[in-house]
């Protein structure tokens, strides 16, 4: 555990949310539209919701210190995508905005034991 300005987070925590913003950033730069982060309602979270040309891109981030439990993509299971996609549907509602498609994507942050960070976007998923 750690302080972060309002109390004690736990260091896990504090890489999800780091990953979270390199992976928004890479995002960007790749050329999506950044429309909305960590959305939450009663099923579910969101991570990053991005616009790639006419396709919304639901992004789930995974942020992983090592590969002992799996690589951060590996964490993506075909139930996570299917929750992923209803999740997708309930934000289209909650927005009241259409889209030519909707397509599930996965961003794996790896920290290396130097401390640097590469990043995996798979398209596509579910």
């Amino acid at each position: 555990m750690v302080a972060d300005g309002g109390g004690l987070v736990n260091t896990k925590d504090l890489l999800g949310r780091h990953g979270e913003d390199l992976a928004a950033v890479y995002l960007a730069e790749s050329g999506l539209q950044i429309l909305d982060r960590n959305w939450r309602c009663p099923e579910g979270e969101i991570d990053i919701i991005a616009l790639d040309g006419r396709t919304l891109a639901i992004c789930e981030v995974k942020t992983r210190s090592g590969v002992r439990f799996g690589t951060p993509l590996e964490a993506v299971t075909r139930p996570k995508a299917r929750r992923l996609r209803r999740l997708a549907v309930l934000w289209v509602r909650a927005h009241g905005l259409a889209f030519d498609q909707i397509r599930i994507d996965v961003v794996g942050i790896l920290r290396t034991a130097s401390g640097e960070f590469s990043i995996d976007h798979v398209r596509g998923v579910g």
